[in-house]
């Protein structure tokens, strides 16, 4: 998780210039999801995992963290294009749009998680948890296909591990590990 986060780091010459707010939006949008990531395939490893972490609460506490991530990712990119929006589906529409899908999917999951209590999330919670892990994925592809830091090299590699790990944690949280209870 450390590796992607260094690669992004280390490629960026680091000044307080207007272009600042373009060196640190990949570096958000990477971290969080990293820890997305981490949320994803933890959600398969969970009953082993209770065994010697408290898993849920490293979700909660981290969900907060990744909420601010996701919501400064593209308004960093927003700043240093000077709020040209236009100039953002330059760098490719259709990911772009996968980005806007997946944001839109992911914060169902911070609206339903702070209105838990609620009958209608209540009933639906696990329909809020699919739509979040389809709008992960989501970002999976849009990530792949925009983020400079994961166009060649060993990041590459291990993106699409972090995208077929996830694909596979999500087909057995929500297919396998279901027929099996």
């Amino acid at each position: 998780m450390l590796y992607p986060l260094w690669v992004s780091v280390s490629g960026t010459a680091w000044s307080f210039s207007p272009d600042l707010w373009l060196d640190l939006f990949p570096v958000l949008g990477i971290t969080a999801f990293c820890i997305m990531w981490l949320h994803v395939v933890g959600g398969a490893l969970e009953e082993w995992l209770e065994r010697y972490v408290n898993f849920q609460r490293f979700v909660d506490n981290t969900s907060i963290f990744i909420f601010v991530l996701i919501i400064l990712h593209p308004l960093f990119l927003l700043i240093g294009q000077g709020f040209r929006v236009a100039d953002i589906f330059l760098y490719g529409q259709n990911y772009i749009m996968l980005g806007v899908a997946g944001l839109l999917m992911l914060l169902t999951y911070d609206l339903g998680k702070a209105r838990k209590e609620r009958e209608f999330f209540v009933r639906h919670w696990n329909a809020v948890l699919i739509v979040s892990t389809i709008g992960f994925l989501l970002i999976f592809f849009h990530s792949l296909g925009l983020g400079s830091d994961v166009q060649a090299g060993p990041l590459r590699d291990l993106w699409i591990f972090y995208g077929t790990t996830a694909i596979v944690a999500t087909t057995y949280n929500y297919g396998v590990k279901k027929l099996l209870r």
